[in-house]
């Protein structure tokens, strides 16, 4: 055992004399302090799978605002008024850079008959566009008789196989058109067919049988059947270059491009055939490029799902909010009270959680929407009884915090009851508050998606689109036109396993016996 007198024998040099004049304080601190934001922000980041998908959620948001704004407006004006937009269904996703890679350029591979090909054949050779780019094999095919089928596997182009449009037109509408023609050079009116196949297709300006089958001559041609004018000819516009009357006007075999109806003193309409892809440059003033393609109404899947989206994004905002605030409030009083209070209170919301969620959309649908309208009802439907998950999870805050030392001493100081509530515990739930919240939207909007697509609430029409309405038009045309159901479907998955990995990386970011983790 030391000696006593050795331990109390240290060198002078390991010690520092203080000065007795001067002040002995702390070393300031040179970091500065963590606040409970940043603190959560940095834990936040922490989590991988978190950030991926809160940038995949900014993305999403990005699309809804700014996605209306990159569309043509001339056609989505065109929704309300234009009947002519069914014509251009169903046309495949196309970006212009791609156009003929085979990948997102508008073409598709199926396989068709030798009608079918003949049929696009003399599309090509009377719109001057390819309706087929690619002929990608032939084989044939024997029925239970044994007669043989030429089947061909080809690559078609959606956008120059589209039907030939019959349509009636005022005589300004006529010669609106005839005016553009001639300053554009593109053909737009086509001469009428007086094929036996035109009624079944009026793509069919050759000679065929009843059932629209090409007859052709001994070299394997087809034979034009136009109707000839004679001295009725309301054109003298563009006309093709198989027509006589391209080189002689006055050819008495010259293509009729109309038929005229009425009379003079009740106005004259004409029937026409036209060009599908230069009567969409006609009317809109560009060339047809759809991103996402267009769905069975010819609306563009592009605009309608940012819109969709942005409608979703609104709704769902909107809701968390006001569920927030009446959360909020009533939990906020049923914790900090308690007893009698708490009890009247949560019977109450008992009461209204034990209503059935579609029962309400349904009832305001039906008899509110009338009155208010179907996003007001909608809106009203969500907040009825949206509010009582976020009141009850303030409710467990407030109990967890309102016998906390920091609330006894407020209270012996004279704080009021309103003070304390959301000056002293409110802050300190903020974490689980606002993840509540945040979770909040994707449930709303999946509730609102699932609504619409099993056509309890409408939202499905010409001004308006919903996720919901978009997957249950491209449900009926999932084999022949997977891209309408396809595009909205990915949309729905990404926002809801996004914003569960979100919530995820919230909920441990605000968990108070985390603050200060270096995990």
């Amino acid at each position: 055992m030391e000696n006593k007198t050795d331990i109390m024998n240290i060198p002078a040099d390991q010690f520092v004399i203080a000065d007795k004049e001067g002040y002995i304080h702390d070393v300031k601190l040179e970091t500065k302090p963590v606040g409970y934001f940043r603190d959560a922000f940095r834990r936040f980041k922490k989590n991988k799978s978190s950030v991926v998908a809160a940038i995949i959620i900014i993305i999403l948001v990005l699309f809804a605002i700014i996605g209306p704004f990159l569309v043509h407006g001339n056609y989505h004006d065109a929704y309300v008024s234009s009947t002519a937009l069914v014509n251009y269904k169903y046309l495949i996703p196309k970006v212009s850079f791609l156009e003929g890679t085979g990948i997102w350029d508008g073409t598709k591979t199926e396989e068709i008959s030798d009608n079918k090909y003949n049929m696009y054949r003399a599309m090509e050779i009377e719109l001057g566009y390819p309706a087929m780019t690619d002929i990608l094999s032939e084989r044939v095919q024997k029925d239970v008789f044994g007669k043989e089928t030429k089947l061909y596997k080809v690559r078609t182009d959606s956008y120059h196989s589209q039907t030939i449009i019959t349509m009636t037109l005022t005589s300004q509408m006529y010669q609106d058109i005839l005016k553009w023609q001639d300053e554009t050079g593109l053909q737009v009116i086509l001469p009428r067919s007086n094929s036996q196949g035109y009624d079944l297709n009026p793509s069919c300006w050759f000679v065929a049988d009843k059932k629209g089958n090409a007859k052709l001559d001994a070299n394997g041609n087809f034979v034009p059947d136009y109707f000839t004018t004679g001295e009725d000819d309301y054109t003298s516009s563009v006309r093709l270059d198989s027509d006589p009357g391209k080189t002689d006007p006055n050819a008495a075999n010259r293509y009729r491009y109309a038929q005229r109806t009425g009379t003079a003193e009740t106005g004259y309409n004409y029937v026409v055939r036209l060009h599908p892809f230069n009567y969409f440059q006609y009317m809109f003033g560009f060339e047809p490029c759809f991103i996402f393609g267009t769905d069975g109404s010819g609306y563009d899947i592009f605009d309608r799902l940012s819109n969709g989206a942005r409608f979703s994004f609104l709704l769902a905002i909107v809701v968390s909010a006001i569920n927030l605030t009446i959360g909020a409030i009533y939990g906020a009083i049923e914790g900090y009270y308690g007893g009698a209070v708490d009890m009247i209170m949560e019977r109450i919301s008992d009461i209204l959680s034990g209503v059935p969620f579609t029962v309400v959309t349904v009832l305001f649908s039906l008899h509110l929407s009338s009155k208010v309208g179907i996003v007001p009802s909608l809106l009203f439907a969500f907040v009825m009884t949206g509010w009582i998950g976020m009141a009850s999870n303030v409710r467990m805050q407030f109990y967890r915090f309102k016998n906390q030392e920091y609330v006894l001493s407020a209270r012996t100081l004279g704080a009021s009851d309103l003070r304390i509530m959301f000056k002293h515990i409110f802050p300190n739930s903020l974490g689980t508050i606002i993840t509540s919240c945040v979770l909040v939207i994707p449930g709303v909007i999946f509730s609102e998606t699932s609504l619409t697509y099993l056509g309890i609430v409408n939202l499905g029409s010409a001004r308006l689109s919903s996720i919901g309405s978009m997957l249950s038009a491209g449900q009926g045309c999932m084999t022949t036109a997977p891209h309408v159901i396809l595009f909205p479907a990915v949309f729905i998955a990404l926002l809801e396993i996004s914003f569960n990995l979100f919530g995820n990386g919230l909920r441990d970011a605000f968990n108070p016996s985390l603050r200060g983790s270096e995990d």
